[in-house]
């Protein structure tokens, strides 16, 4: 028989869509050795912390997130998350895209352009709360009243904890050879150039180069191109496409390749992602013991 240790010690996550919340991921999950790299999403976050801590890391500055705190990230803004105590954390996480946001935004009528929330970390236990009801509605089946509680949450969140999102504006030659560089990763993704054969092509040298992409993006090309592969990983899992031809498509080397690096960036393996798309429920979502950390290998990142 297990201890309370053990209990404490044990991982699970279930990262989902519910069809009937369309623009909306779902992740809830209880991490304890797992550490998420540097990364970025195509969308926003709202995440509550419902136990332990979470310390995320964002540009700048380092946040501490305890249960009743949401945390709020805006699209494309780096940021690194880890457990901030032994016995790690437990969040419920909405990540709604840009399109729901803005949705939501055009209903309240009180912000223009495009909506950016302008604190990273907020208490309110209500609306952690909340969040979590949003989680067991979806998961229960009640669409009424997860699509009731979605939107009322970000429209809280947009309401208290939102202005315009500022325009990334390019500064001088290094933001602009940072934003083409990008480009070339993009559509050379399955095969890159190096970063000196990059920067000759840009008429630059690498390592101006790679301080005007950490500048401007947050990480250096190489973390924003395993980052942008597993996001594109994702939007073919999404369509169907197996998991090993994901994989090469995108760049990979093999399989494994991309299971390591997805299971570190999306936090459950990419099987495990592409059953939930297929709507198989996993056994923590139905109230059965939740599967152990082992069995969501995860790896530690090296410094970026």
């Amino acid at each position: 028989m297990g201890t309370d240790a053990d209990e404490g010690r044990r991982e699970w996550a279930r990262h989902w869509q519910y069809p009937e919340l369309p623009g909306l991921d779902l992740l809830r999950a209880h991490y304890v050795r797992h550490t998420f790299p540097r990364h970025a999403h195509d969308g926003y976050v709202i995440a509550a912390v419902t136990g332990g801590i979470e310390e995320i890391g964002l540009p700048g500055h380092v946040l501490r997130a305890g249960p009743g705190s949401v945390v709020l990230i805006n699209p494309e803004v780096a940021h690194t998350a880890r457990a901030g105590v032994p016995e790690g954390w437990a969040y419920s996480t909405l990540y709604p895209s840009r399109e729901l946001i803005a949705e939501v935004a055009a209903e309240i009528g009180t912000l223009r352009g495009t909506p950016g929330f302008t604190a990273d970390m907020v208490t309110d236990p209500q609306a952690s709360r909340t969040i979590t009801e949003v989680h067991r509605a979806a998961e229960s089946g009640n669409a009424l009243a997860a699509d009731t509680m979605l939107r009322g949450v970000v429209a809280r969140m947009l309401t208290r904890h939102a202005g315009p999102l500022p325009a990334r504006t390019v500064r001088g030659t290094g933001g602009a050879d940072a934003e083409t560089a990008r480009a070339v990763l993009e559509d050379r993704m399955a095969d890159p150039p190096s970063l000196e054969q990059l920067a000759a092509e840009l008429g630059t040298s690498p390592f101006a180069l790679l301080r005007a992409f950490r500048d401007r993006y947050g990480m250096p090309p190489h973390t924003w191109l395993t980052d942008a592969r597993v996001r594109r990983a994702r939007r073919l899992l999404d369509g169907g496409t197996p998991p090993a031809e994901a994989a090469v498509t995108v760049g990979f080397t093999d399989q494994p390749h991309l299971n390591r690096h997805f299971t570190r960036i999306v936090g459950v393996p990419p099987g495990a992602y592409r059953r939930e798309r297929a709507g198989r429920t996993p056994p923590e979502a139905t109230g059965a013991e939740a599967p152990r950390a082992r069995t969501y290998k995860t790896t530690r990142p090296a410094p970026a």
